[in-house]
């Protein structure tokens, strides 16, 4: 499924003992958490309980995780981050307020179940000298950011209380707390650097006290109204329901701004307000505030929220009035549809002070007849001027890379002919038309041109790099081709448009570019992986073949090792070019072995070309382990698996891709099944599908319109397209304008045709858009209304994707049982 467009807020041990019976009644709900007392008619071997998956799954899942690597912005360090293991269940128990469409944790004001790093270590990125960075015990790190000139680190340390701002010098390699645990990250992220060795702060306020108790009884009726007006939306969850939410979002999300020097002194600079953002001019001169704003909606989350836009000097006082946006409630639910008025609003990143912001020539409407759709504005300090429009598109705005006052490139694209287009802009001279630089379908991965390099600039902020005659930039890219997926390093002329490729990886490696270290692409870092071999950061020197290896990560599940994975190609029954990932258990003798229980995981794609659709994009020579609940821990169980097997879903011209999904869906499902029986290697009366999210969506409907599979694996899915009316993960078309394609792609309208066992899991706090808990729960009794063999497992205090270790460990051992009993029973 789509995840939520609202994406403000950023947001361990064995499992518990003792395992469900599978011989108890299939409609047996199993959902009790683990510290239920047993009632006097309940025995306790009856209560449910956390499961442990068979070895070696379980011991792969307490392995330490791999390291994060961040590199220095004069890139002479590396600052190695331990990942955190997986999270207890009691973890996932802390308190939550969800407001809004986020969640939130109320005793540290941070985002509800905040992804952290729990140790740090520092080292020079040449000789691999290190040392383990000093932190209090069981440190939670999140939030890093480099300052301007690269020599600090600052990040954030979560307490049990709250949020605290310390600092690391790379000189000395010592962190600093800066302040008490008084940060507010509740929305957004709660600090900027400035480039005079300060930082701008969300703070909690001081005097916030504790937070409104909901009323007993309520004061009246909860009333809502549209008079006439178009106001569609997708499906959204965690959304305000009443004015004690109301109350509560406010409270929460309130925040004083403050200038924090390194001293650990601090100036306020804005009273409590509810603050969204506020982002400091690359001079540090001015700050650009947004503050959300009423009338507040109880349909849309919070990124659609009224919002005032200013600029304030360094002193904290408004110079101008940038724009009042209100409640965005009136979008259509077409992909390229945008709000009216300024939008995109930020600093150029070459310039001291310049603002630069998008308002759309059609209203934000994309059914509209124009012949532009958006133009660029920008406006320099100190903001009296007229501003400047600098490009206007004929498609809709997408991004902007600012290079120097000469160079800043654009892209544009239109969904509804997948049409994408780069630009190169000469900020300095509006009158000069702009140069074209790349025209593609964006499904053309063979066609894609890569992604021009950053570096930090004059200011701090990263902009283009640039060769050292300034005359060209670089691109790297993945570098799909009918060959495979080798990434690429290219310097792409301006002047000419002539393209030189440096280097691309070759076999037996899938490697990409990190860093340039240089301005000529001399030396280089990249990232390089094969089967055989796990990701490590190298360092090239073009001069020189051979690179070295700066570090030397550890296989923390070398059960794998002997693992067998292959790209495989094979046709649909139309002539569609298709592939697909097979992995065969390490091992594996096809003589010896013969064919093997396999279970297909999958997750469609939507097209326009039915060419480009054909297209590999799967690099072969990555490095394979399993994490979370991965379908690939069962190759550990004697199954095969194919993964992520192509089901393009082909909708060209004025044909829309769903109104043939069904039957495009079965012919890629039929051709994947010949290709793999036919090699001998899956039998099949041993097949089982699955899928999570919207393969879960896809897993119920092959089951429902096919007899190919012996068993199914739906997670997290949504059953019932008439629950979100307003558009689906491709689907910009509402229920009414396409009822017939809702009601035939709902698996729920089709439950009496599935006579295959179905296992359905679901997280019951899944707050991604049209995914609710309710889907599989409606969907699991119409299952058993009708007689079908049907298991329901909702994970309590878990989301759309499972994170506790108890939870992971529980679904790995389901779906393992669930194919021994139906693959191999």
């Amino acid at each position: 499924m789509v995840a939520s467009p609202n994406a403000k807020p950023d947001g361990n041990e064995s499992p518990l003992a003792g395992q469900p019976v599978l011989g108890q009644p299939e409609e047996a709900v199993v959902d009790l958490p683990t510290e239920a007392r047993s009632p006097q008619w309940l025995s306790p071997q009856s209560v449910p309980q956390w499961a442990s998956p068979p070895e070696p799954i379980n011991q792969i899942l307490d392995a330490p995780s791999t390291p994060e690597i961040l590199i220095s912005p004069d890139k002479q360090w590396l600052v190695e981050l331990t990942q955190a293991s997986l999270p207890t269940i009691a973890e996932l128990a802390e308190p939550v307020v969800a407001v809004a469409g986020f969640r939130l944790n109320p005793k540290t004001n941070a985002p509800a179940r905040h992804r952290t790093y729990r140790g740090m270590r520092l080292r020079t990125l040449r000789s691999g000298i290190s040392n383990t960075i000093a932190l209090p015990d069981d440190s939670r790190i999140s939030y890093l950011r480099w300052s301007p000139d690269g020599q600090q680190l600052a990040f954030v340390l979560t307490q049990a209380d709250g949020l605290e701002l310390w600092v690391l010098a790379l000189a000395d390699g010592m962190p600093r707390r800066l302040t008490a645990p008084v940060l507010n990250a509740t929305y957004g992220v709660p600090y900027r650097w400035l480039p005079n060795e300060a930082l701008l702060c969300k703070f909690i306020p001081a005097d916030r006290g504790a937070p409104l108790v909901k009323a007993a009884v309520p004061t009246g009726p909860i009333i809502q109204e549209n008079l006439g007006r178009k106001t569609a939306s997708r499906t959204y969850t965690n959304l305000l329901q009443n004015p004690h939410d109301e109350a509560l979002f406010e409270y929460y999300v309130t925040s004083t701004l403050e200038r924090v020097r390194l001293d650990g002194t601090y100036v306020r600079l804005l009273e409590p307000c509810l603050l969204d953002e506020a982002m400091p001019s690359p001079d540090g001169n001015y700050i650009l505030l947004k503050t959300l704003q009423r009338p507040f909606s109880y349909q849309l989350p919070s990124s659609h929220f009224p919002l005032r836009v200013q600029v304030l000097d360094a002193a904290g006082q408004v110079v101008y009035d940038v724009a009042d946006l209100p409640l965005a409630d009136s979008l259509s639910t077409q992909f390229d549809a945008v709000i009216e008025g300024r939008r995109r609003i930020s600093w150029r990143c070459d310039r001291p002070s310049t603002l630069y912001w998008v308002e759309a020539l059609d209203g934000g409407d994309p059914d509209k007849e124009v012949p532009e759709r958006d133009v660029l504005w920008e406006l320099n300090a100190p903001f009296s001027d007229p501003p400047t429009a600098l490009w206007r598109s004929q498609y809709r705005f997408r991004r902007v890379c600012w290079g120097r006052d000469d160079v800043a490139l654009v892209w544009e694209r239109w969904h509804n002919t997948r049409q994408s287009r780069l630009w190169r802009l000469n900020p300095s001279q509006t009158e000069s038309p702009p140069q074209l630089l790349v025209e593609r379908s964006y499904e053309d991965q063979y066609s894609d041109p890569g992604t021009p390099l950053t570096v930090p600039g004059a200011f701090g902020w990263h902009v283009l790099q640039f060769s050292a005659d300034g005359s060209s930039l670089y691109f790297s890219g993945r570098g799909a081709s009918p060959a495979g997926v080798y990434p690429f390093l290219d310097r792409r002329n301006l002047a000419t448009g002539v393209i030189e490729r440096l280097w691309q990886c070759q076999p037996p490696y899938f490697e990409s570019v990190v860093q340039l270290l240089d301005q000529e692409a001399q030396e280089f870092l990249t990232r390089r992986q094969s089967q055989t071999e796990l990701p490590n950061l190298f360092l090239h020197t073009r001069s020189n073949g051979q690179p070295l290896q700066l570090t030397h990560e550890i296989d923390r599940a070398p059960q794998f090792a002997g693992m067998h994975k292959e790209v495989v190609r094979y046709q649909r029954a139309d002539g569609v070019q298709l592939s697909a990932k097979l992995y065969l258990p390490a091992g594996y003798d096809p003589a010896r072995d013969g064919a093997l229980p396999t279970i297909f995981w999958i997750y469609p794609e939507e097209f326009k070309d039915r060419e480009l659709a054909g297209q590999v994009t799967t690099a072969e020579h990555t490095f394979s382990r399993p994490h979370g609940t991965s379908a690939l821990f069962l190759l550990t169980q004697g199954y095969a698996v194919l993964s992520s097997p192509s089901l393009p879903i082909i909708g060209e011209g004025e044909a829309e891709p769903n109104d043939t999904y069904v039957e495009q869906l079965l012919a890629g499902i039929e051709a994947a099944i010949a290709y793999v029986v036919d090699r001998g290697v899956a039998d099949r009366d041993r097949l089982a599908i699955g899928g999570h999210s919207y393969g879960a969506f896809t897993t119920a409907n092959v089951l429902a319109h096919s007899n190919f599979f012996r068993a199914g694996i739906a997670r997290s899915g949504a059953y019932n397209r008439t629950l979100t009316p307003f558009g689906f993960q491709g689907e910009q078309r509402h229920f009414w304008d396409a009822a017939d394609t809702y009601m035939h792609l709902s698996p729920f309208t089709h439950v009496g045709k599935i006579t295959a066992p179905l296992l359905l899991i679901h997280g019951a706090e899944d707050s991604n858009a049209g995914t609710y808990p309710l889907q599989t729960e409606r969907f699991y009794d119409a299952l058993k209304g009708q007689g079908a063999t049907v298991r329901q497992v909702m994970l309590p205090l878990e989301d759309h994707g499972y994170q506790s270790r108890e939870a992971v460990g529980h679904v790995l051992w389901e779906m393992v049982e669930w194919c021994d009993r139906y693959l191999k029973g």
